[in-house]
């Protein structure tokens, strides 16, 4: 397989295992959020609310392909691939098998304990964990804590997001339907919500499961790719359509639409990646070069890609060039191959996590659906607020997915659920217990997957082989 031997071999498909099984896991975590306001307001039998919402998942992060995968780079680039490759087999298992055990624990363990907990959350947690022992260990980069604080940002302020927002669509849902006040009513056991709040509900639902797909599932992606490219650097560092003459053909093209711009800095910049797209070119050429050298060049060249692409597109964000838009376009044209080559995911990678995230859906969904529907608020949930906390959500995923952050959709929609809830009559009406334990797990989620992750990584790496 791959060119590796049996053991090395066996090793790789457990780690593979481990992922999948982590967003299997993320699947009935997680989605339990998407089909609970559906089921709680009578819109969904629970059966059809599962399998729509594990269909949509699945096609949430197949559209992903299409899209780009902003959100798997992100999670790559927590991690120093490039130090990590260079690793011996039985500590990159190590590491990997910490990462993993580590948020697969904590999933499973809060979802027994009927707590909404993020996936999110937890798989930073757990990478920062790795990360910290790798640099404590060897030195090195250990964690890139600029990528890391975007992330926590995005994590932190999208709850705080959330809530606000509901009580303000509540606020506005209020005013727009005065005649029609029995969906802002806890509606009679067994009965179906008027059909055009029904419409709006199953399409809320809809949008969540679609767009959870397409973020949560990209993180199982990113996780997925860690593995790859550290087991299997030469195979998967570069995409397998990588030219490097059509490379350093792009970055004559950039420095020439540079040296117009007299971005000096820049050009700095660019003969890095000249020197780092030469070497391996050299490289592929010597017959006689290690594997373990052609490695480290390997990474070298999708390092040095990654950087100058991210460098370019934030001056060009920030309108640091001069107002001739012919340059930018150039430097946009010939960025967009660079992508093709460092952020290209095999197809299988894509339908295997896709599968795992939408099966997983379908089952062991009732515990956390059970906690939104029912123990969040002291009452059960309205039409209402079953709807604005679900387009809340939807619209939170979607914006954070298409900036590339991840997002925690049970976070996202807990505290839409809240906030509905409190727009309707006020504090009191949440449950303390509930709010307490959710609370409670999201603070504690970074720190115990940071702590546990570690010491299952320290303790696998020093198992004698």
């Amino acid at each position: 397989m791959f060119g590796l031997t049996t053991t090395l071999a066996v090793l790789f498909i457990l780690c593979i295992l481990a992922v999948c099984i982590f967003e299997f896991a993320n699947g009935f975590h997680d989605t339990a959020n998407a089909v609970a306001t559906v089921i709680y307001t009578g819109s969904l039998k629970p059966t059809y609310a599962v399998v729509w919402s594990g269909f949509l998942n699945f096609a949430g992060l197949m559209y992903s392909s299409v899209i780009g995968y902003k959100v798997a780079m992100g999670i790559i680039s927590l991690l120093p691939l490039s130090d990590l490759v260079m690793l011996s087999t039985g500590e990159s298992v190590s590491l990997v098998m910490g990462m993993m055990l580590s948020g697969i624990l904590w999933n499973i363990g809060t979802w027994y304990l009927g707590i909404p907990c993020s996936s999110s959350h937890t798989m930073i947690g757990s990478i920062l964990g790795v990360g910290l022992v790798f640099f404590w260990l060897h030195g090195g980069d250990g964690v890139n804590w600029s990528k890391a604080t975007d992330i926590g940002l995005s994590l932190l302020i999208s709850p705080l997001f959330g809530f606000s927002l509901t009580i303000l669509l509540m606020y506005i849902l209020r005013r727009i339907v005065k005649e029609r006040k029995n969906i802002f009513k806890e509606p009679e056991p067994g009965s179906k919500p008027p059909i055009w709040i029904r419409a709006i509900l199953i399409t809320t639902c809809s949008l969540v499961s679609f767009f959870h797909g397409s973020n949560d599932g990209q993180k199982g992606v990113g996780l997925m790719l860690i593995i790859l490219i550290t087991f299997m650097p030469l195979q998967f560092a570069l995409s397998e359509k990588f030219d490097v003459d059509q490379s350093l053909a792009s970055l004559d093209k950039i420095e020439l639409a540079l040296t117009a711009e007299y971005k000096a800095d820049l050009l700095i910049k660019t003969k890095e990646v000249r020197t780092a797209l030469e070497g391996f070119k050299e490289a592929k050429l010597n017959a006689l070069i290690s594997d373990k050298d052609l490695k480290e060049i390997t990474i070298k060249v999708r390092t040095q890609l990654s950087k100058i692409s991210k460098r370019l597109e934030t001056d060009i964000k920030s309108k640091t060039f001069a107002e001739n838009p012919d340059n930018v376009k150039i430097i946009k044209d010939e960025l967009k191959k660079y992508k093709t080559s460092t952020e290209s995911v095999p197809w299988w990678v894509t339908i295997m996590i896709a599968l795992c995230l939408g099966l997983g859906t379908m089952i062991g969904w009732k515990r956390i659906a059970v906690t939104i529907g029912e123990k969040i608020g002291k009452r059960h949930m309205t039409y209402a607020e079953g709807a604005t906390a679900e387009l809340t959500a939807a619209a939170t995923i979607g914006v954070s997915t298409a900036f590339g952050l991840p997002v925690s959709t049970t976070h996202v929609l807990s505290s839409g659920v809240a906030g509905a809830m409190t727009a309707s009559k006020g504090v009191k009406n949440l449950q303390p217990g509930t709010i307490k334990s959710i609370a409670l797990a999201w603070v504690l989620t970074l720190p115990v997957t940071i702590i546990l992750s570690g010491v299952i990584y320290y303790l696998l790496q020093l198992i004698p082989r």
